[in-house]
């Protein structure tokens, strides 16, 4: 049967969150109905809720940072049971049929991946409602197992999971996929939600690890996660900080969503260097040919990472005690907490508890 869950919604762009409901769907045979303990606060979710990436979906919850516990589950489900602690991320279903999704990449499904909210369910058409909510219902298949730890689902160090499901494998996704080890040289630019946790996974793995921001108010937290090095950008520095690292970086993750003077970045690439986009800056990039052919770089995207690999990437995390820096918040500081966001003053990532919605 259908389960009416509380939500924090969005009713139209830009105005402030409310609480009302959704309905979850009833069961299919390999769906669970998960009961939400943490739900993280994205910065993409602002940007929804916002209208700055535009749709006409309202009313809406946004969240796809979401762990919890399964409550009841379809006929078919064989993987998780009742009382299992599992994670959600940013996506729910995909064809599972095209070349993508066959080779363990869902979230390049060539059909589209159904995204955890504001998407169009595949099967029903239903627009998916996401993690601010006390409920929601999911595919075995697109399920985390989260590991056990200490206090379990009610520890902060679960809490602190939660962001792992979108900013750790948006992270770890192309640290893997480049090559990311001993004696790599990476640079994270930008140290918010995604940049403080690229920085543990990337020195985690074994490379050396430059950040690259604004300013240096978060030069201590830098070096505390790992890095080696944190360089300012902004200011006296902005025309020349790149100078005394030209050719040096073997991947640059930028993980900013506003306009860079991107030909500084790519200089900083060694011969065969990548500068990954995480990011997703409104502005198109004005990219020089001729610094990519002098050293045979490449500048390239990454969008999150399949199921298998999101799975790999919370074991890593838990084998290496890996968690976002968070916030906890209570459901009524949800608006602040976007405000805060927008400002950068959250350190680094808020997540909801759900017991308050």
């Amino acid at each position: 049967m259908t389960t009416t869950a509380a939500c924090i919604e969005a009713t139209s762009a830009g105005a402030d969150l409310t609480k009302g409901t959704v309905t979850r769907r009833d069961l299919r045979a390999d769906d669970c109905l998960i009961e939400i303990r943490w739900s993280g606060i994205c910065h993409s979710d602002i940007h929804t809720v916002n209208g700055d990436w535009p749709h006409d979906n309202f009313p809406m919850a946004p969240g796809h940072e979401i762990i919890g516990t399964v409550r009841d589950t379809g006929a078919d489900v064989t993987r998780y049971s009742v009382g299992d602690i599992v994670g959600i991320g940013c996506m729910v279903d995909s064809c599972g049929e095209c070349a993508s999704c066959t080779a363990g990449e869902e979230n390049y499904c060539l059909n589209g991946m159904t995204g955890t909210y504001n998407s169009v369910d595949r099967h029903d058409g239903s627009i998916t409602q996401g993690g601010y909510s006390t409920h929601i219902v999911c595919r075995e298949d697109f399920l985390i197992r989260m590991p056990e730890v200490a206090g379990g689902l009610d520890s902060e160090r679960m809490a602190a999971m939660t962001p792992l499901l979108c900013a750790g494998i948006t992270t770890y996704s192309p640290l893997k996929h480049w090559g990311v080890g001993p004696g790599s040289r990476v640079a994270v630019v930008g140290m918010g939600g995604l940049g403080h946790v690229a920085v543990k996974i990337a020195t985690a793995l074994g490379a050396e690890v430059t950040v690259f921001s604004h300013g240096l108010s978060k030069e201590d937290d830098g070096l505390r996660f790992g890095a080696s090095s944190y360089v300012a950008t902004g200011g006296d520095a902005a025309d020349t900080f790149h100078k005394a690292h030209a050719d040096e970086f073997d991947l640059i993750l930028n993980t900013v969503s506003a306009a860079l003077p991107i030909h500084r970045y790519i200089s900083m690439l060694a011969p065969d260097g990548t500068l990954v986009m995480l990011g997703l800056p409104p502005e198109g990039m004005n990219i020089r040919a001729n610094q990519l052919t002098g050293r045979r770089r490449s500048v390239a995207g990454s969008n999150i990472g399949g199921i298998a690999q999101t799975q790999e990437m919370i074991d890593f995390c838990a084998e290496h005690g890996i968690t976002a820096e968070i916030e906890l918040i209570a459901a009524d500081g949800v608006n602040d907490a976007y405000r805060r966001v927008l400002g950068s003053e959250v350190r680094y990532r808020a997540v909801i508890d759900a017991n308050t919605i």
